[in-house]
């Protein structure tokens, strides 16, 4: 075989030589697809699983940690939430619209296919500067394609994060996340066992589409990339709608022993991850697999990422439940192999065996790198840029005005108002708040979720960032009344085999898995997603982080807008912020520079669990987490229906404004709990001071006695509103 074959799918020369030891002999051009595709990075996380080992996964809480297709976490009365988030990146920057939607499609099935009802679609994205056509054409494409598919199968996109970097230019970062609800007896696993059990291929026909999709996900775009549209898949939701009920069914009923999504590597990743989790191995004949399209090869079948389809392992001589099922719901279901005892992983087409691989060679022994890394030339240089010299180049009202209107602050509700984020009727606290809350159904529980990931903050100083973008999903959750239960994570980097990129990439799993730790929030599961690089040029690193959180009495679930004049306003944590890495520093001084502020995750631990314990003490009238932008920012963001007049001491005039620094929540309280409050904070060892309270129809802001700021409320929402309705429309 020429060297040019296996390298077109995806192997090196010593990759092809380990397969022939494997194999005991030359594989012939399937067999060398099915490893291309499965050693894959995007499958066989080849670079990043030696550095994500060292994530805590374990947890009272946890009852399905990383190795299935979701997570899964307790959350009392038989209950279980069950998430995960995962990437579509290079379709999307391809086909925003199927990118974006099939991903959707994708991580909803991950969910079902563990046996739970899928109840919310979150979507954190990122793309280049907006007033460049290409990044308006896509924003418009991604946001059509997400709510195109969750709308039409009736899954509420709740939640999620928008931002816009120059990173992003060429590789835009589409992830998705999906949270489903199960009882514990209903749990299903992707595992095939029970020699003689049947194998079946059910949903949806197999096609052409999405071949060598997962390889196309593990390369660096390129000039050439255009040429690979059909490494896309095409999705259609109401085909899912129905196989979701059919799994689910299925499931309910007690009639398999194993079920997987055919997602990345489709027809390949699904027979052989099962196979290997369950010590067996498959025999399959393609011939009887469905297809839509005529003349299509086993290479072709093997490696086709058609959307809609999963493998179903049931018990010997349930064939004809299943059928029936799938019958009901107009989807076809149809054996194509049994469960084996030897490992292998055996193909046949008409009675030909056409391969012979060794189910496990597919999977547990596909090679590992330890990746050499180098600190990056910029990091020390920027870590040590002084920014004292950094003055206000206008007056502060109007820099108010400027950052409320960036497009990293602005509101994003017009991405939110096109998605249906109440359908199912469960939202209880919808897109624009810190978190998603969603009612548990017959109970008086709520679940919270959200995604966050500040990645000016993980270039800047990657431990420190990684560890940031775990603490600002904690605070996003404690601030709607949430107890932070576990994480997923979708690990957006540049090229790993670039020692800098390896070195941001170690360095942010070392933050996040220290966070968690700190927190309590073990890591259930996701994705990474590397190469994402346009002609050599990496994104900024971007380890975005979903968390859920357990609400235990939905009354005490808490809003992000001052709910009245007359509110003390109160600050948990440090008063001043820091101009290293925020938003003003870049907006204004066009630098991304500085050192971000100490960071002690047991101080921050010790006030998230303060927090808590004052909604849970229903002290707590309104909460926001306090982030980009500063206070004055977070101010304006919750005024809606009044303003606030606040007083702050400091020497620095924009870090008290305008300065970043996470593990601060601006909250208000009732004028006659103030004093309490301030007296638990101190038997708690916490810092609150008071700022001042609601009321006016402004934002007016006095430093050291010296009124610096007064921006009419209406002003704020104006300009927060009007940023990407100009821009899109």
């Amino acid at each position: 075989m020429e060297p040019r074959i296996w390298r077109e799918m995806g192997l090196t020369d010593e990759e092809y030589e380990r397969v022939k030891v494997l194999m005991g002999r030359e594989p012939n051009e399937l067999e060398v697809g099915i490893f291309g595709v499965m050693w894959s990075e995007h499958c066989s996380y080849k670079t990043s699983k030696p550095i994500l080992r060292r994530f805590p996964t374990e947890g009272p809480q946890v009852l399905q940690g990383p190795g299935e297709n979701a997570g899964i976490v307790d959350i009392g009365d038989g209950l279980a939430v069950v998430f995960k988030m995962e990437s579509h990146n290079h379709p999307s920057a391809l086909e925003p619209y199927q990118g974006a939607a099939t991903g959707v499609g994708g991580i909803l099935r991950d969910v079902f296919t563990m046996g739970a009802r899928p109840i919310a679609v979150l979507d954190p994205l990122r793309f280049g500067p907006l007033e460049e056509e290409n990044t308006r054409r896509l924003v418009r494409g991604v946001v059509e394609g997400i709510g195109g598919y969750g709308n039409s199968i009736g899954i509420p996109t709740v939640a999620g994060d928008v931002y816009f970097h120059e990173s992003y230019r060429g590789n835009p970062l589409v992830n998705a996340m999906a949270v489903g609800l199960l009882e514990h007896r209903h749990i299903a696993k992707g595992v095939a066992s029970g020699v003689g059990n049947p194998v079946m291929v059910v949903g949806a026909r197999t096609g052409r589409d999405g071949i060598h999709g997962a390889t196309f996900a593990s390369v660096e775009l390129s000039e050439e990339s255009e040429a690979k549209r059909s490494a896309v898949q095409v999705g259609d939701p109401f085909m899912e709608k129905l196989l979701m009920e059919a799994c689910l069914e299925l499931i309910q009923s007690g009639a398999i022993v194993g079920i997987q999504d055919m997602g990345a590597a489709g027809l390949t990743s699904s027979s052989c991850e099962m196979a290997s989790r369950g010590d067996s191995g498959i025999d399959m004949d393609l011939s009887l697999v469905p297809r839509r399209e005529t003349g299509m090869t086993p290479y072709e079948i093997m490696l086709s990422e058609s959307q809609e389809r999963m493998l179903v392992v049931p018990k010997a001589g349930c064939e004809q439940e299943v059928e029936a099922v799938f019958h009901r719901w107009g989807l076809e279901a149809v054996v194509v192999g049994k469960v084996t005892a030897d490992g292998m992983l055996r193909l046949l087409e008409n009675g030909q065996v056409v391969a012979e691989i060794p189910a496990k060679a597919l999977t547990d022994e596909a090679p590992l790198y330890h990746r050499p890394t180098r600190e990056p030339e910029y990091y020390a240089r920027l870590k040590e840029q002084k920014l004292d010299g950094v003055k206000a180049q206008k007056g502060y009202g109007e820099i108010l005005l400027d950052l409320l209107g960036s497009p990293n602050l602005a509101s994003k509700s017009w991405v939110y108002r096109q998605y249906d984020h109440q359908v199912g009727t469960n939202t209880v606290v919808k897109p624009g708040g810190d978190a998603a809350v969603l009612r548990v159904r017959g109970t008086n529980k709520g679940l919270g979720m959200t995604t966050d990931c500040n990645a000016r903050y993980v270039y800047l100083d990657p431990y420190v960032g990684g560890a940031l973008t775990v603490v600002e999903a904690a605070q996003n959750l404690v601030c709607v009344g949430a107890k932070p239960l576990a994480i997923t994570d979708c690990l957006n980097f540049g090229n790993p085999e670039k020692p800098e990129i390896f070195w941001q990439f170690e360095q942010a799993c070392a933050g996040i898995a220290e966070a968690c730790l700190v927190l309590e929030t073990p890591v259930t599961g996701g994705n990474v997603s590397l190469y994402n690089e346009t002609n050599g040029e990496a994104i900024y690193p971007t380890p975005t982080i979903g968390m859920v959180g357990l609400v235990e009495n939905l009354e005490q679930v808490v809003r992000n807008r001052f709910s009245e004049p007359g509110e003390e306003i109160l600050l948990l944590g440090e008063v001043s912020g820091s101009l290293a890495g925020s938003e003003y520093l870049a907006l204004f001084e066009g630098v991304e520079a500085g050192a971000l502020p100490p960071l002690d995750l047991r101080e921050i631990k010790k006030r998230l669990d303060f927090m808590l314990s004052l909604i849970k003490e229903e002290l707590v009238m309104s909460a926001h987490d306090l982030t980009e932008g500063g206070l004055a920012v977070a101010l304006a963001e919750m005024a809606e229906g009044c303003g606030a007049r606040v007083s702050v001491q400091g020497e620095n005039e924009l870090e008290l404004l305008f300065g970043e620094r996470l593990g601060r929540i601006l909250f208000t309280v009732k004028p006659q709990d103030a004093g309490k409050v301030q007296e638990l904070a101190q038997h708690a060892g916490v810092s609150v001071t008071r700022l001042g309270e609601s009321g006016g129809e402004a934002i007016a802001m006095t430093v050291n006695g010296v009124m610096m700021l007064e921006v009419a409320i209406a002003d704020c929402q104006r300009v927060r509103e009007e940023t990407l309705p100009k821009a899109l429309n």
